[in-house]
Protein backbone atom coordinates (compact mmCIF):
# COMPACT_ATOMS: atom_id res chain seq x y z
CA UNK A 1 0.00 0.00 0.00
CA UNK A 2 3.10 2.23 0.99
CA UNK A 3 3.91 2.18 -2.72
CA UNK A 4 0.48 2.85 -4.58
CA UNK A 5 0.48 6.58 -4.52
CA UNK A 6 3.86 6.24 -6.24
CA UNK A 7 3.07 4.02 -8.68
CA UNK A 8 -0.44 6.15 -9.55
CA UNK A 9 2.31 9.37 -10.10
CA UNK A 10 4.56 6.56 -12.24
CA UNK A 11 1.45 5.58 -14.39
CA UNK A 12 0.01 9.09 -14.40
CA UNK A 13 3.61 10.42 -16.33
CA UNK A 14 3.79 7.35 -18.14
CA UNK A 15 2.12 7.55 -21.99
CA UNK A 16 -0.24 4.45 -21.04
CA UNK A 17 -1.41 6.76 -18.60
CA UNK A 18 -1.80 10.03 -20.79
CA UNK A 19 -3.69 8.25 -23.20
CA UNK A 20 -5.84 6.65 -20.54
CA UNK A 21 -6.72 10.34 -18.86
CA UNK A 22 -7.20 11.25 -22.94
CA UNK A 23 -9.60 8.29 -23.80
CA UNK A 24 -11.02 8.41 -20.33
CA UNK A 25 -12.72 12.13 -20.81
CA UNK A 26 -12.92 11.74 -24.36
CA UNK A 27 -15.40 8.84 -23.54
CA UNK A 28 -17.63 11.03 -20.74
CA UNK A 29 -18.08 13.46 -22.61
CA UNK A 30 -19.09 12.39 -25.70
CA UNK A 31 -21.19 9.76 -23.20
CA UNK A 32 -22.76 13.06 -21.18
CA UNK A 33 -23.17 15.24 -24.10
CA UNK A 34 -25.14 12.15 -26.31
CA UNK A 35 -27.39 11.54 -22.80
CA UNK A 36 -28.04 15.92 -22.86
CA UNK A 37 -28.73 15.39 -26.82
CA UNK A 38 -31.05 12.83 -26.66
CA UNK A 39 -32.93 14.54 -23.44
CA UNK A 40 -33.37 17.30 -25.45
CA UNK A 41 -34.28 15.44 -28.48
CA UNK A 42 -36.75 13.53 -25.98
CA UNK A 43 -38.10 16.66 -24.53
CA UNK A 44 -38.85 17.78 -28.39
CA UNK A 45 -40.67 14.74 -29.46
CA UNK A 46 -43.49 14.99 -26.49
CA UNK A 47 -43.93 18.78 -27.72
CA UNK A 48 -43.98 17.63 -30.77
CA UNK A 49 -46.71 14.84 -30.14
CA UNK A 50 -48.88 17.53 -27.85
CA UNK A 51 -48.60 19.67 -31.40
CA UNK A 52 -49.93 16.69 -33.30
CA UNK A 53 -53.08 16.57 -30.62
CA UNK A 54 -53.87 20.15 -31.32
CA UNK A 55 -54.09 19.31 -34.91
CA UNK A 56 -56.16 16.06 -34.69
CA UNK A 57 -58.61 17.86 -32.43
CA UNK A 58 -58.71 20.70 -35.23
CA UNK A 59 -59.30 18.32 -38.20
CA UNK A 60 -62.01 16.96 -35.78
CA UNK A 61 -64.22 19.54 -34.98
CA UNK A 62 -63.49 20.72 -38.38
CA UNK A 63 -64.65 17.81 -39.89
CA UNK A 64 -67.98 17.59 -37.86
CA UNK A 65 -68.69 21.02 -39.06
CA UNK A 66 -68.67 20.02 -42.45
CA UNK A 67 -71.12 17.06 -41.71
CA UNK A 68 -73.21 18.74 -39.59
CA UNK A 69 -72.62 22.10 -38.53
CA UNK A 70 -75.43 23.06 -36.01
CA UNK A 71 -75.08 20.05 -34.37
CA UNK A 72 -71.75 20.79 -33.63
CA UNK A 73 -72.13 24.12 -32.76
CA UNK A 74 -75.13 23.08 -30.31
CA UNK A 75 -72.77 21.50 -28.40
CA UNK A 76 -69.46 23.69 -28.19
CA UNK A 77 -72.39 25.68 -26.63
CA UNK A 78 -73.54 23.86 -24.19
CA UNK A 79 -69.44 22.44 -24.23
CA UNK A 80 -70.23 18.81 -24.76
CA UNK A 81 -67.43 18.46 -26.40
CA UNK A 82 -64.34 17.09 -24.64
CA UNK A 83 -61.35 18.72 -25.14
CA UNK A 84 -62.70 21.61 -27.90
CA UNK A 85 -65.51 24.93 -26.95
CA UNK A 86 -65.82 28.44 -28.28
CA UNK A 87 -63.49 30.82 -27.97
CA UNK A 88 -62.80 32.59 -24.88
CA UNK A 89 -63.63 36.26 -24.79
CA UNK A 90 -61.56 37.31 -22.22
CA UNK A 91 -58.45 35.17 -22.89
CA UNK A 92 -55.05 36.56 -23.24
CA UNK A 93 -53.29 35.84 -26.62
CA UNK A 94 -49.47 34.98 -26.74
CA UNK A 95 -47.18 34.78 -30.13
CA UNK A 96 -48.19 33.13 -33.30
CA UNK A 97 -46.85 29.41 -33.27
CA UNK A 98 -45.59 29.35 -37.27
CA UNK A 99 -44.62 25.57 -36.90
CA UNK A 100 -48.22 24.61 -35.51
CA UNK A 101 -49.74 26.70 -38.06
CA UNK A 102 -47.66 25.07 -40.53
CA UNK A 103 -48.84 21.79 -39.57
CA UNK A 104 -52.76 22.64 -39.40
CA UNK A 105 -52.63 24.04 -43.10
CA UNK A 106 -50.88 20.12 -43.82
CA UNK A 107 -54.15 18.99 -42.41
CA UNK A 108 -56.62 21.39 -43.24
CA UNK A 109 -55.39 22.28 -46.55
CA UNK A 110 -54.37 25.68 -47.31
CA UNK A 111 -57.74 27.56 -48.07
CA UNK A 112 -58.38 27.06 -44.28
CA UNK A 113 -56.61 30.68 -43.67
CA UNK A 114 -55.45 29.36 -40.39
CA UNK A 115 -54.35 31.42 -37.18
CA UNK A 116 -53.22 30.02 -34.02
CA UNK A 117 -52.08 31.12 -30.88
CA UNK A 118 -51.48 30.11 -27.26
CA UNK A 119 -53.60 31.40 -24.42
CA UNK A 120 -50.94 32.65 -21.79
CA UNK A 121 -53.64 33.25 -19.21
CA UNK A 122 -55.44 30.37 -16.60
CA UNK A 123 -57.72 28.54 -19.22
CA UNK A 124 -58.74 26.38 -16.68
CA UNK A 125 -62.65 25.97 -17.60
CA UNK A 126 -65.97 25.29 -16.32
CA UNK A 127 -66.09 21.88 -18.50
CA UNK A 128 -63.82 20.17 -16.38
CA UNK A 129 -64.98 21.48 -12.87
CA UNK A 130 -66.54 17.60 -12.32
CA UNK A 131 -63.35 15.67 -13.84
CA UNK A 132 -60.66 16.40 -11.36
CA UNK A 133 -61.75 13.19 -9.36
CA UNK A 134 -59.66 11.36 -12.42
CA UNK A 135 -57.73 8.16 -10.63
CA UNK A 136 -54.23 9.61 -10.36
CA UNK A 137 -55.28 13.10 -9.95
CA UNK A 138 -55.03 14.82 -7.28
CA UNK A 139 -56.73 18.46 -7.60
CA UNK A 140 -57.35 20.44 -10.39
CA UNK A 141 -56.23 19.69 -13.93
CA UNK A 142 -53.78 21.94 -15.30
CA UNK A 143 -54.91 22.42 -19.09
CA UNK A 144 -53.02 24.39 -22.08
CA UNK A 145 -55.04 25.83 -24.10
CA UNK A 146 -54.79 27.53 -27.86
CA UNK A 147 -57.25 29.77 -29.87
CA UNK A 148 -57.54 28.68 -33.27
CA UNK A 149 -59.10 30.08 -36.10
CA UNK A 150 -60.05 28.42 -39.33
CA UNK A 151 -61.96 28.59 -42.59
CA UNK A 152 -63.74 25.88 -42.64
CA UNK A 153 -64.96 22.93 -45.97
CA UNK A 154 -68.32 25.19 -46.76
CA UNK A 155 -66.42 28.59 -46.21
CA UNK A 156 -67.61 29.96 -42.99
CA UNK A 157 -64.92 31.27 -40.50
CA UNK A 158 -64.36 29.28 -37.17
CA UNK A 159 -62.65 30.43 -34.26
CA UNK A 160 -62.54 27.89 -31.29
CA UNK A 161 -60.36 26.89 -27.81
CA UNK A 162 -58.46 23.44 -28.51
CA UNK A 163 -57.46 22.19 -24.56
CA UNK A 164 -55.09 19.62 -23.67
CA UNK A 165 -53.72 18.12 -20.52
CA UNK A 166 -50.73 20.02 -19.46
CA UNK A 167 -47.31 18.21 -21.14
CA UNK A 168 -45.76 16.56 -18.00
CA UNK A 169 -42.24 15.89 -19.12
CA UNK A 170 -40.90 12.50 -16.93
CA UNK A 171 -37.56 12.69 -14.84
CA UNK A 172 -34.43 11.89 -17.29
CA UNK A 173 -32.92 9.07 -14.95
CA UNK A 174 -29.63 8.82 -17.05
CA UNK A 175 -28.72 12.19 -15.98
CA UNK A 176 -28.16 10.86 -12.26
CA UNK A 177 -25.13 10.80 -10.75
CA UNK A 178 -25.08 7.32 -10.10
CA UNK A 179 -25.58 6.75 -13.76
CA UNK A 180 -22.93 8.98 -14.34
CA UNK A 181 -20.48 7.26 -11.73
CA UNK A 182 -21.20 4.10 -13.75
CA UNK A 183 -20.13 6.19 -16.80
CA UNK A 184 -16.68 7.12 -15.41
CA UNK A 185 -16.12 4.01 -14.38
CA UNK A 186 -16.92 2.17 -17.64
CA UNK A 187 -14.42 4.55 -19.45
CA UNK A 188 -11.85 4.26 -17.06
CA UNK A 189 -11.92 0.46 -17.49
CA UNK A 190 -12.30 0.75 -20.89
CA UNK A 191 -9.35 3.68 -21.26
CA UNK A 192 -6.71 2.16 -19.33
CA UNK A 193 -6.98 -1.10 -21.25
CA UNK A 194 -7.31 0.51 -24.69
CA UNK A 195 -4.21 2.25 -23.12
CA UNK A 196 -2.55 -0.56 -22.24
CA UNK A 197 -2.94 -2.29 -25.54
CA UNK A 198 -1.46 0.87 -27.49
CA UNK A 199 1.47 0.86 -25.84
CA UNK A 200 2.57 -3.01 -25.87
CA UNK A 201 5.12 -2.39 -28.81
CA UNK A 202 6.54 0.36 -27.15
CA UNK A 203 7.13 -1.45 -23.51
CA UNK A 204 8.59 -4.36 -25.67
CA UNK A 205 11.04 -1.42 -27.26
CA UNK A 206 11.41 0.01 -23.89
CA UNK A 207 12.36 -3.16 -22.14
CA UNK A 208 14.72 -4.29 -26.03
CA UNK A 209 16.37 -0.58 -24.97
CA UNK A 210 17.00 -1.80 -21.31
CA UNK A 211 18.51 -5.10 -22.09
CA UNK A 212 20.74 -3.49 -25.13
CA UNK A 213 22.22 -0.93 -22.58
CA UNK A 214 23.36 -4.33 -20.23
CA UNK A 215 24.30 -6.27 -23.02
CA UNK A 216 25.38 -6.03 -26.70
CA UNK A 217 23.33 -9.35 -27.59
CA UNK A 218 19.94 -9.40 -27.04
CA UNK A 219 17.00 -11.22 -29.09
CA UNK A 220 15.91 -8.78 -32.39
CA UNK A 221 11.94 -7.30 -30.94
CA UNK A 222 9.34 -9.26 -32.63
CA UNK A 223 8.02 -6.42 -35.46
CA UNK A 224 4.14 -6.81 -34.83
CA UNK A 225 1.67 -3.86 -34.12
CA UNK A 226 0.97 -0.39 -36.19
CA UNK A 227 2.82 0.92 -39.15
CA UNK A 228 4.48 3.58 -37.41
CA UNK A 229 5.78 1.17 -34.57
CA UNK A 230 6.75 -1.41 -37.00
CA UNK A 231 8.81 0.96 -38.38
CA UNK A 232 10.43 1.71 -35.05
CA UNK A 233 11.38 -1.51 -33.94
CA UNK A 234 12.97 -2.89 -37.38
CA UNK A 235 15.51 0.52 -37.28
CA UNK A 236 16.09 -0.84 -33.80
CA UNK A 237 16.69 -3.99 -34.43
CA UNK A 238 18.96 -2.70 -37.42
CA UNK A 239 20.83 -0.19 -35.09
CA UNK A 240 21.21 -3.60 -32.51
CA UNK A 241 23.22 -5.37 -35.39
CA UNK A 242 25.01 -2.95 -36.31
CA UNK A 243 26.55 -1.92 -32.94
CA UNK A 244 26.96 -5.60 -32.09
CA UNK A 245 28.78 -6.46 -35.71
CA UNK A 246 31.06 -3.11 -34.44
CA UNK A 247 31.71 -4.42 -30.97
CA UNK A 248 32.99 -8.03 -32.82
CA UNK A 249 34.97 -6.73 -35.09
CA UNK A 250 36.77 -4.53 -32.61
CA UNK A 251 37.16 -7.57 -30.47
CA UNK A 252 38.64 -9.67 -34.05
CA UNK A 253 40.59 -6.72 -34.16
CA UNK A 254 42.54 -6.66 -30.60
CA UNK A 255 42.47 -10.61 -30.83
CA UNK A 256 44.22 -10.35 -33.90
CA UNK A 257 46.86 -8.01 -32.17
CA UNK A 258 47.29 -9.90 -29.12
CA UNK A 259 47.67 -13.15 -31.06
CA UNK A 260 50.62 -10.72 -33.32
CA UNK A 261 52.04 -9.22 -30.63
CA UNK A 262 53.18 -12.92 -28.89
CA UNK A 263 55.54 -13.40 -31.20
CA UNK A 264 57.72 -10.34 -31.33
CA UNK A 265 57.47 -10.50 -27.34
CA UNK A 266 58.59 -14.13 -27.62
CA UNK A 267 61.46 -13.06 -29.88
CA UNK A 268 62.42 -10.57 -27.22
CA UNK A 269 62.40 -12.63 -24.40
CA UNK A 270 64.35 -15.07 -26.13
CA UNK A 271 67.37 -12.62 -26.53
CA UNK A 272 67.12 -11.35 -23.10
CA UNK A 273 68.43 -14.86 -21.97
CA UNK A 274 71.63 -13.65 -24.22
CA UNK A 275 72.21 -10.37 -21.71
CA UNK A 276 75.04 -10.93 -19.65
CA UNK A 277 73.57 -8.91 -16.90
CA UNK A 278 72.01 -10.39 -14.88
CA UNK A 279 69.94 -8.34 -12.35
CA UNK A 280 69.13 -6.18 -15.78
CA UNK A 281 68.06 -9.05 -17.42
CA UNK A 282 65.36 -9.97 -14.37
CA UNK A 283 64.21 -6.63 -14.42
CA UNK A 284 63.78 -6.63 -18.29
CA UNK A 285 62.33 -9.92 -17.94
CA UNK A 286 60.08 -8.55 -15.70
CA UNK A 287 59.23 -5.95 -17.68
CA UNK A 288 58.63 -7.92 -20.70
CA UNK A 289 56.25 -10.33 -18.70
CA UNK A 290 53.92 -7.20 -17.24
CA UNK A 291 53.96 -6.41 -21.48
CA UNK A 292 52.06 -9.48 -21.98
CA UNK A 293 50.27 -9.20 -19.14
CA UNK A 294 48.45 -6.18 -19.87
CA UNK A 295 47.96 -7.82 -23.71
CA UNK A 296 45.82 -10.29 -21.89
CA UNK A 297 44.28 -8.26 -19.52
CA UNK A 298 43.33 -5.86 -22.32
CA UNK A 299 42.29 -8.69 -24.65
CA UNK A 300 39.96 -9.85 -21.43
CA UNK A 301 38.66 -6.43 -21.09
CA UNK A 302 37.41 -6.54 -24.71
CA UNK A 303 35.97 -10.29 -24.67
CA UNK A 304 34.40 -9.20 -21.10
CA UNK A 305 31.77 -6.63 -23.00
CA UNK A 306 30.32 -9.53 -25.69
CA UNK A 307 28.61 -12.53 -23.59
CA UNK A 308 26.71 -14.50 -26.07
CA UNK A 309 26.14 -16.94 -23.26
CA UNK A 310 22.55 -18.28 -23.20
CA UNK A 311 20.33 -17.49 -20.20
CA UNK A 312 18.72 -20.52 -17.75
CA UNK A 313 16.97 -20.96 -14.23
CA UNK A 314 19.67 -21.53 -11.75
CA UNK A 315 20.14 -22.52 -8.18
CA UNK A 316 21.80 -19.37 -7.32
CA UNK A 317 23.16 -21.03 -3.04
CA UNK A 318 24.77 -24.63 -5.39
CA UNK A 319 26.49 -22.16 -7.68
CA UNK A 320 27.77 -19.75 -5.09
CA UNK A 321 28.67 -22.98 -2.52
CA UNK A 322 30.44 -24.47 -5.09
CA UNK A 323 32.29 -21.24 -6.32
CA UNK A 324 33.35 -20.70 -2.33
CA UNK A 325 34.54 -24.51 -2.08
CA UNK A 326 36.15 -24.43 -4.86
CA UNK A 327 39.00 -21.62 -3.48
CA UNK A 328 38.77 -23.37 0.43
CA UNK A 329 40.21 -26.45 -1.22
CA UNK A 330 42.61 -24.28 -2.78
CA UNK A 331 43.58 -22.99 0.46
CA UNK A 332 42.18 -19.42 -0.05
CA UNK A 333 40.62 -17.85 3.32
CA UNK A 334 37.01 -17.47 1.97
CA UNK A 335 34.06 -18.35 3.80
CA UNK A 336 29.95 -18.67 3.37
CA UNK A 337 28.23 -17.04 5.67
CA UNK A 338 23.96 -17.18 4.33
CA UNK A 339 22.26 -18.50 1.85
CA UNK A 340 19.29 -17.27 -0.33
CA UNK A 341 17.50 -20.21 -1.05
CA UNK A 342 16.29 -19.07 -4.75
CA UNK A 343 16.49 -19.84 -8.13
CA UNK A 344 17.42 -16.86 -10.90
CA UNK A 345 16.93 -16.73 -14.55
CA UNK A 346 20.33 -15.69 -15.36
CA UNK A 347 23.77 -16.38 -17.31
CA UNK A 348 25.36 -18.57 -15.26
CA UNK A 349 28.93 -18.37 -16.76
CA UNK A 350 28.89 -14.76 -16.53
CA UNK A 351 27.28 -14.81 -12.63
CA UNK A 352 30.74 -16.97 -11.66
CA UNK A 353 33.06 -15.31 -13.68
CA UNK A 354 31.70 -11.82 -11.92
CA UNK A 355 31.69 -13.93 -8.41
CA UNK A 356 35.24 -15.18 -9.48
CA UNK A 357 36.45 -11.65 -9.79
CA UNK A 358 35.14 -10.26 -6.71
CA UNK A 359 36.27 -13.21 -4.59
CA UNK A 360 39.82 -12.80 -6.54
CA UNK A 361 40.33 -8.98 -5.64
CA UNK A 362 39.11 -9.18 -1.94
CA UNK A 363 41.67 -12.00 -1.34
CA UNK A 364 44.31 -9.76 -3.12
CA UNK A 365 43.43 -6.49 -1.80
CA UNK A 366 41.75 -7.56 1.10
CA UNK A 367 43.43 -10.57 2.54
CA UNK A 368 40.08 -12.58 2.88
CA UNK A 369 36.37 -12.93 1.27
CA UNK A 370 33.54 -13.31 2.91
CA UNK A 371 30.37 -14.70 1.17
CA UNK A 372 26.63 -13.91 1.92
CA UNK A 373 23.38 -14.33 0.09
CA UNK A 374 20.32 -12.46 0.60
CA UNK A 375 16.67 -12.17 -1.07
CA UNK A 376 14.82 -8.42 -0.48
CA UNK A 377 11.62 -7.19 -2.39
CA UNK A 378 11.97 -9.64 -5.33
CA UNK A 379 15.94 -9.14 -6.27
CA UNK A 380 18.78 -11.32 -5.14
CA UNK A 381 22.12 -10.19 -3.40
CA UNK A 382 25.20 -11.55 -3.13
CA UNK A 383 27.97 -9.63 -1.25
CA UNK A 384 31.60 -10.41 -1.18
CA UNK A 385 33.53 -8.42 1.73
CA UNK A 386 37.35 -8.34 2.43
CA UNK A 387 38.88 -7.22 5.92
CA UNK A 388 41.36 -4.08 4.15
CA UNK A 389 42.08 -1.02 4.18
CA UNK A 390 39.18 0.25 2.06
CA UNK A 391 39.18 2.61 -0.60
CA UNK A 392 38.47 6.51 0.10
CA UNK A 393 34.74 7.46 -0.80
CA UNK A 394 35.50 9.79 -3.70
CA UNK A 395 37.31 6.60 -5.36
CA UNK A 396 34.68 3.86 -5.09
CA UNK A 397 33.35 4.69 -8.17
CA UNK A 398 36.46 5.30 -10.69
CA UNK A 399 37.36 1.59 -9.00
CA UNK A 400 35.35 0.23 -11.95
CA UNK A 401 37.40 1.88 -14.67
CA UNK A 402 40.01 0.11 -16.33
CA UNK A 403 43.70 0.02 -15.36
CA UNK A 404 42.58 1.61 -11.92
CA UNK A 405 43.87 0.62 -8.77
CA UNK A 406 43.84 1.74 -4.82
CA UNK A 407 46.56 3.28 -3.96
CA UNK A 408 47.70 1.18 -0.71
CA UNK A 409 50.85 -0.69 -0.03
CA UNK A 410 48.83 -4.02 -0.64
CA UNK A 411 47.21 -2.88 -4.00
CA UNK A 412 50.89 -2.00 -4.95
CA UNK A 413 52.79 -5.50 -4.45
CA UNK A 414 50.05 -7.32 -5.86
CA UNK A 415 51.46 -6.46 -9.18
CA UNK A 416 47.81 -6.58 -10.97
CA UNK A 417 46.34 -4.56 -13.75
CA UNK A 418 43.23 -3.21 -12.40
CA UNK A 419 40.66 -4.50 -14.46
CA UNK A 420 39.62 -7.23 -12.31
CA UNK A 421 36.34 -4.92 -11.10
CA UNK A 422 35.89 -3.83 -14.87
CA UNK A 423 35.48 -7.29 -16.20
CA UNK A 424 33.44 -8.08 -13.25
CA UNK A 425 30.74 -4.95 -13.88
CA UNK A 426 30.68 -6.06 -17.66
CA UNK A 427 29.62 -9.91 -16.74
CA UNK A 428 27.13 -8.43 -14.20
CA UNK A 429 25.67 -6.20 -16.91
CA UNK A 430 24.80 -8.79 -19.39
CA UNK A 431 22.00 -10.53 -17.36
CA UNK A 432 21.10 -7.09 -16.05
CA UNK A 433 22.81 -7.50 -12.55
CA UNK A 434 24.05 -4.11 -10.51
CA UNK A 435 27.57 -4.15 -8.67
CA UNK A 436 28.34 -1.71 -6.37
CA UNK A 437 31.06 -0.77 -3.93
CA UNK A 438 31.07 0.52 -0.23
CA UNK A 439 33.34 0.90 3.10
CA UNK A 440 32.21 -1.42 6.21
CA UNK A 441 31.74 0.25 9.23
CA UNK A 442 34.29 -2.26 10.70
CA UNK A 443 36.67 -1.87 8.04
CA UNK A 444 37.36 -3.51 4.74
CA UNK A 445 35.50 -3.07 1.30
CA UNK A 446 32.21 -4.72 0.64
CA UNK A 447 31.06 -5.40 -3.16
CA UNK A 448 27.29 -6.04 -3.83
CA UNK A 449 25.65 -7.46 -6.16
CA UNK A 450 22.32 -7.36 -7.05
CA UNK A 451 19.79 -8.61 -9.94
CA UNK A 452 16.21 -9.64 -10.24
CA UNK A 453 14.06 -13.10 -9.55
CA UNK A 454 12.26 -13.79 -12.90
CA UNK A 455 11.63 -16.70 -15.56
CA UNK A 456 12.00 -16.63 -19.13
CA UNK A 457 9.04 -14.71 -19.52
CA UNK A 458 9.51 -11.75 -17.29
CA UNK A 459 7.31 -12.86 -14.91
CA UNK A 460 9.23 -12.78 -10.78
Amino acid sequence: MRRFPRRVRDFAASLAGRIALLLMLGIVIASIASLVVADHLRILALQHLQLERVVASTADIADRFVHNPQATQGQLDRRELFGVRNAMPDAVLGDADPRLADMLEQSLGPRSAITVRRITNKCFGDAYVNRNSIAGVKGKLDIVCWQVGFTDARGVRRLVTIDLFALEIPHNGSLDPIYLFLIVLASALVSLWAARLTTVPLRRLTGAAQRFSLSIDPEAIPVTGPGEVRVALETFNLMQQRVRDGFRERTHILAAIAHDLQTPITRLRLRLEHVQDAPLRERLVGDLAAMQALVRDGLDLARSSENREEWSMVDIDSLVTSLVEDHIEMGAPVSLSSQCSVSAWIKPDALTRCLENLISNAIKYGGEARVTCARREGLVEIAVADSGPGIPEERLAEMFEPFVRGETSRSRSTGGTGIGLTIARAQANSFGAVLQLANRPEGGVVARLGFPIHGPDGAA
